[in-house]
C-alpha cells in the first residue's frame, strides 16, 4: 500500500497520481553507464595483461569488479529514487511524498492552495515533464521538479479547487 493511500482521511478519494518523469533518471543512468564501462575497461585492461605477461593484474580486475557492482548499485538508486516520489491530488488536498529513508511530505488542502505554477522547458514541454511550483496561503513557494505531465497535474487541482469554491457558493 503506498503512502498517499495509508494517509487518506475519511471520504477522501484520490482522483489523479502521478510521479517522477524517467528524464529525472538519466543523470544517474549517464552515470552507471561511464562507471560501467570503466570497469569493463579495466577488466579488459587486466585480461589483456594475463596474454601478454602470463599473469593477471589481480588489482585491476578487482577495481573493474568493483567499479560494475557500483553501476549497479547507481541503477539501483535511480529506480528507487522514481519509485520513492508519490504525487496525488485528492477531492480534498494535494498530496506529495519524496524519499524512502528520509522522507520530505507536502499536504495542502485545496481549500488553502494560493497558486500553482507549471514551468516546462522547450524539451520539458516535448518528452512532458516539468516543475510544479505550489504556493499555499501564506506559505512558501513547494517546487517539484521534473514531475511527470505537470499540465495535466494542474489541471486537475484547478478543477477540485472550482468544484470546492462551487460547493461553498451553492451552500
Amino acid at each position: 500500500m503506498s503512502y498517499i493511500d495509508k494517509n487518506l482521511s475519511s471520504g477522501e478519494t484520490v482522483l489523479y497520481r502521478t510521479r517522477l518523469h524517467w528524464i529525472a533518471m538519466v543523470s544517474y543512468f549517464i552515470t552507471a553507464v561511464v562507471v560501467a564501462l570503466a570497469g569493463v575497461g579495466l577488466l579488459i585492461t587486466s585480461f589483456s595483461k594475463l596474454n601478454a605477461k602470463g599473469g593477471a593484474s589481480g588489482q585491476l580486475a578487482a577495481f573493474g569488479l568493483l567499479l560494475l557492482v557500483a553501476a549497479t548499485v547507481v541503477v539501483v538508486l535511480a529506480f528507487w529514487k522514481r519509485s520513492a516520489t508519490e504525487m496525488a491530488v485528492t477531492n480534498k488536498r494535494v498530496l506529495i511524498k519524496v524519499g524512502l529513508l528520509s522522507r520530505r511530505s507536502t499536504q495542502i488542502m485545496l481549500s488553502k492552495i494560493e497558486s500553482v505554477h507549471v514551468d516546462q522547458s522547450v524539451v520539458g514541454r516535448l518528452l512532458s515533464f516539468g516543475t510544479i511550483v505550489i504556493r499555499g496561503v501564506g506559505g512558501t513557494p513547494e517546487p517539484f521538479v521534473k514531475i511527470a505531465d505537470p499540465l495535466e497535474f494542474w489541471n486537475e487541482v484547478q478543477e477540485q479547487i472550482d468544484k470546492l469554491q462551487e460547493s461553498r457558493t451553492a451552500s
